[in-house]
């Protein structure tokens, strides 16, 4: 089943990932943003065992995240993931962070990732199997508006 976008992940703001501001420190959003990952390569067909089968795994090019809103300790968290664009190697994709209950965005993750063989550290292609559900999932993932916050750049 492909969903558009991708709406499987769910977390909760833990007492350990606050700042001494009362809210979630920048780098614990990432550590969730990592969780909506791991998810979201399942999802897609890179899955642990695939991962094994392979000898491969993926690697973070790059990432931006833009913090919007603030959550606080135990917030409930709710995660949608959209495929932006891929090729053989490498999987463009954005992260929305949505408090679960009050429902507003409160950050969004943009990530480029390159499918790794771990024994020879460079890039490899993926599986003809993943390239072809990540087609499926391009091909549905498009319909969707892409988001303000992709693409974007640090400037005054």
């Amino acid at each position: 089943m492909i969903s558009a976008p991708f709406d499987e992940h769910r977390d909760v703001v833990r007492p350990e990932w606050i700042d001494a501001n009362g809210h979630l420190n920048m780098g614990y959003y990432v550590v969730a943003f990592d969780r909506a990952t791991d998810a979201w390569l399942d999802h897609i067909g890179l899955t642990a065992s695939e991962r094994e089968r392979s000898g491969a795994t993926t690697f973070t090019l790059e990432s931006h995240v833009n913090y919007l809103r603030e959550v606080r300790e135990a917030a409930p968290l709710r995660f949608t993931t959209r495929l932006i664009a891929f090729d053989s190697k490498r999987i463009h994709y954005f992260h929305e962070m949505h408090h679960a209950t009050e429902g507003f965005l409160a950050a969004t993750n943009e990530l480029m990732s390159l499918h790794v063989n771990l024994a020879k550290r460079r890039a490899a292609p993926m599986a003809a199997d993943v390239l072809v559900r990540l087609g499926d999932v391009l091909t549905l993932h498009e319909t969707l508006p892409v988001p303000d916050q992709v693409g974007r750049r640090i400037g005054l």
